[in-house]
């Protein structure tokens, strides 16, 4: 496998249009990855390069872009594989370009709407450093000790000594975190248990769960529409989620197919899917409209990891200002705490 980064969504979505005209306009599909490699994006020409030189060995769209896993997103990937097998590529990338449109529109929502209570939160930590260390410089003269330098967050910290503990406390809880996370999923393989964790989380599971319903549901459907086997189907949807505690899950239904259970109940299995959703499934199986009511289940599913995100973000904002509203009434109730004991000292 190529060591490559993976693509950014702009490129993803800019190759799938590309890919969708090209094909559709009836192109031969190394032709067009070769142009890509001599005209295409900058961060495309190099992977582009060596997909094309694979198809013209004789190799096929799927075995190209499993020796350059690294760089596509696994539904690009999978749904790709897909295309290919069943001729349906140009209708694969028009749906996965909208599908791309719509995650870098959820992206941007998300990082605009987070990006004040981040703020507020790096502004809050360093208004904090600088009280300790501005009121750690005042010397207040106690009766039987002299000056003394005052200690606002009560912690023993003061003056510059005492804020460059605090942040150093703070961000490093901060890198901690995020060097447990990294080492948990990639060093120890537990992303499984990671993402299973914040799947039952309050407010941060249900975002996560939409988001990997909707990918799943756009998956299905498109592979069940071909005549490719259920247990295929079900294993390139799992993998199209991009979520390991559903990718973990997938053997427990592909195995109940195989013993001739319904999808309903192959789904049931996993214990990942919620009722409602396994509900619609069955009705649709009884009725024969999976593939409609795939689709109606995707944009539903987008429609809720939208809504969920919002309520995600809103979150974070009251938090990081109850967080900084605290810590103003904590302060100041420290400081007129101190000043009245001092008062009573005299």
């Amino acid at each position: 496998m190529f060591a490559s980064s993976r693509l950014p969504l702009s490129a993803v979505i800019e190759l799938c249009r590309v890919l969708r005209h090209s094909l559709g306009a009836g192109l031969a599909l190394h032709d067009v990855f070769r142009r890509q490699a001599e005209r295409g994006a900058v961060a495309v020409r190099p992977v582009a390069g060596r997909v094309a030189a694979e198809l013209d060995k004789g190799g096929d769209l799927e075995t190209a872009l499993k020796q350059n896993a690294d760089a596509f997103p696994p539904l690009f990937a999978s749904l790709a594989g897909v295309g290919e097998q069943t001729g349906m590529l140009p209708e694969v990338f028009t749906e996965l370009e909208k599908y791309y449109v719509r995650q870098r529109e959820l992206r941007n929502m998300f990082r605009a709407r987070a990006l004040w209570p981040v703020i507020v939160f790096f502004l809050a930590v360093f208004a904090v450093a600088g009280l300790i260390l501005v009121m750690g410089l005042i010397p207040q003269q106690t009766p039987g000790y002299g000056a003394v330098h005052y200690d606002p967050v009560g912690l023993g910290l003061s003056g510059p000594g005492g804020a460059l503990v605090f942040l150093v406390v703070v961000f490093g809880t901060l890198a901690l975190l995020a060097g447990g996370y990294f080492a948990l999923t990639r060093l120890l393989d537990r992303k499984a248990g990671v993402d299973a964790f914040l799947l039952a989380m309050p407010l941060v599971g249900p975002c996560l769960r939409a988001l990997a319903l909707s990918r799943f549901c756009l998956a299905l459907r498109l592979t069940l529409e071909t005549a490719m086997p259920t247990t295929r189907a079900l294993r390139l949807s799992f993998r199209a989620t991009d979520n390991a505690a559903f990718l973990a899950k997938q053997d427990a239904a592909v195995g109940a197919v195989k013993r001739g259970d319904d999808l309903t109940l192959a789904l049931t299995a996993t214990g990942l899917f919620p009722e409602d959703f396994r509900h619609v499934l069955a009705v649709a199986e009884e009725a024969g409209r999976l593939n409609e009511v795939l689709r109606q289940q995707a944009e539903h599913y987008h429609e809720e990891s939208d809504r969920r995100l919002r309520a995600l973000t809103k979150a974070m904002v009251v938090g990081v200002s109850v967080l900084v509203g605290g810590l103003v009434v904590f302060f100041i109730f420290r400081i007129f705490s101190s000043y009245a004991d001092l008062i009573n000292q005299f």
